[in-house]
């Protein structure tokens, strides 16, 4: 046995001081720690008990959840601007900060237990009735710097109160406009994150995260750096490692209307004549149309047949997740997974923005007018697409697709497939289908670009007139799509990924110059020069003083 634990600390022996990411989660019935480099995972093993770690920020996850769970109705925060240092995570001057935005964007002042009014009893005996440790039922204990077993932390998370809340609100920690972190994780990790000193390098930073995956699974991660590094840098490495998982959840039904242009003329069992009569169907089935058509069908009991008015109908009620990996299925297929993710968004945009609520249930047709819908349980492949990008949903356009026909909003299957194959990723196969959305939440899709339209007839209009100019230097491109979106905060700027100038208007000189210069950085984002501020910066101005 002592040979095994040898060769598996051999490989993180072999990379000495390299960075790190420490990773601890539940695995079956067992606590694991990962050791994964940015590029592999190095070593795990059982979870040491001595292992211990800073509260951090994860302070305010527990506050959060106490409130959810005890019903509280706290007011709202207001930045007043009496402590400017610690407002910078909270909102503007003047303005307020709802619970839910304050614990994504690690807003103290929000969950401050004086602020709140917080009974240091009252506080006690709810975690006692929780059998929570001791350390979470006193209150002054609730600290950043204040130490905790790993393992007592992951016990907590996987029976916090108000826990389904947290997950929901938490995936927008990974839908920052930059997108570098739900384009490489999807909407895998539900987490809040925290930054620390280092325990024995009190002038180092030591960041991580703790919370859940999106089927409930605790988790906690710890490396060097702020907690905003330590995503970034080892994003691609947890997609790699990290369990699929399945979505979990339970009050997203939709109801579909089967087959709903083509009236039903019997259902029989496989290989028999006699038709069956409406009810609850369970197994295989031939279901017979009045054009002469035949389908088969399989049921595990999500399947009903009805007879309304002598017409007999078929009806599916399916959790949310499972309707969007059988359209996949219907419509598509599970590869190329890129491509495949990024109809699976496509799709789940389609259904909030189209199906009708009846009850607690979404309804809609299984028809070629809206979506198709395989009429048998979902693959395991199509089903982990849809559970990878589970509650991602497109904000800003009224969202279609086609097999081979791509045009406004409208995202063509064949193109995506090509554009996976050229090494595209989901994000990016959106970005391009559908210019002015972005990545939001199914419960609260938002949308972050403002259009400009009058700034992008601008543009466009320049273009042509400096042409022969910028012809000339090396590295130009000409963009055939981007798109302007209004500057609510900070500096103008791009972003590559979705193509979009950020600036704040068209119409002083000023403005014009912003938008002159942030094009310029994407037409030479292949370029050196397209990293170079004073080329770009003079280059700008000879452009529009011509």
């Amino acid at each position: 046995m002592w040979r095994w634990w040898v060769l598996l600390m051999l490989p993180a022996i072999a990379y000495g001081a390299a960075p790190k990411l420490q990773l601890a989660l539940q695995q079956g019935q067992e606590n694991r720690l990962l050791t994964l480099s940015q590029s592999q995972l190095l070593a795990q093993q059982p979870l040491p008990a001595a292992l211990t770690t800073p509260l951090g920020s994860i302070w305010k996850l527990l506050v959060y959840a106490y409130l959810v769970d005890t019903q509280q109705q706290e007011p709202d925060y207001l930045c007043n601007g009496s402590q400017p240092q610690e407002e910078v995570y909270c909102c503007e001057v003047g303005k307020k900060i709802t619970r839910d935005r304050a614990l994504v964007q690690s807003c103290s002042l929000y969950f401050s237990p004086q602020r709140l009014q917080l009974d240091p009893q009252q506080w006690a005996s709810y975690w006692q009735r929780q059998q929570s440790p001791n350390w979470l039922q006193d209150l002054a204990q609730l600290q950043p710097g204040q130490r905790v077993p790993v393992a007592e932390l992951l016990s907590v998370l996987a029976t916090l109160p108000g826990q389904q809340q947290a997950r929901n609100v938490l995936l927008d920690v990974l839908l920052p406009v930059d997108g570098k972190l739900v384009g490489e994780l999807g909407s895998r990790l539900r987490i809040k994150t925290w930054s620390w000193r280092a325990e024995h390098e009190p002038e180092q930073r030591q960041g991580g995260f703790a919370g859940w995956l999106m089927d409930g699974t605790p988790l906690w991660g710890q490396g060097s750096g702020t907690s905003k590094t330590v995503l970034h840098n080892y994003a691609n490495v947890l997609n790699q490692v990290l369990p699929q998982g399945q979505a979990v959840d339970p009050l997203g039904c939709v109801v579909v209307k089967m087959f709903d242009r083509y009236p039903i003329v019997a259902v029989r069992r496989s290989g028999e004549q006699t038709p069956i009569k409406p009810g609850r169907l369970r197994g295989r089935y031939q279901v017979e149309f009045s054009n002469g058509n035949y389908q088969v069908i399989e049921s595990q009991g999500e399947l009903f047949l009805r007879a309304d008015s002598g017409q007999l109908t078929l009806t599916a009620r399916l959790e949310r997740e499972e309707y969007v990996a059988r359209v996949l299925q219907r419509e598509a297929a599970a590869q190329p997974v890129e491509a495949a993710k990024a109809l699976a968004v496509a799709i789940r945009t389609y259904l909030l923005q189209n199906a009708t609520r009846a009850g607690e249930c979404l309804t809609i047709s299984d028809s070629s007018a809206s979506q198709r819908v395989a009429p048998e349980p979902a693959t395991a492949a199509a089903r982990e697409i849809a559970a990878w990008s589970t509650d991602l949903v497109l904000a800003g356009a009224a969202v279609t697709y086609h097999l081979d026909r791509a045009g406004n909003n409208r995202l063509s299957w064949q193109q995506a497939v090509s554009q996976a194959q050229q090494g595209m990723r989901y994000d990016a196969i959106l970005a391009h289908a559908y210019p002015r959305a972005n990545l939001g939440r199914w419960d609260r899709p938002e949308i972050s670009c403002q259009a400009l339209p009058e700034a992008e007839a601008w543009l466009a209009t320049q273009q042509k007139r400096w042409r022969e100019t910028l012809n000339d230097q090396p590295g130009y491109a000409s963009l055939g799509q981007f798109t302007v979106c209004r500057l609510l905060a900070g500096k103008p700027h791009v972003d590559r990924m979705y193509g979009r100038i950020y600036v704040r208007d068209l119409y002083s000189l000023q403005d014009r110059l912003d938008l002159v210069h942030e094009y310029l950085h994407l037409a030479f984002a292949a370029h050196p020069n397209g990293q170079d501020e004073e080329f770009v910066e003079q280059l700008a101005r000879q452009l529009l003083l011509e």
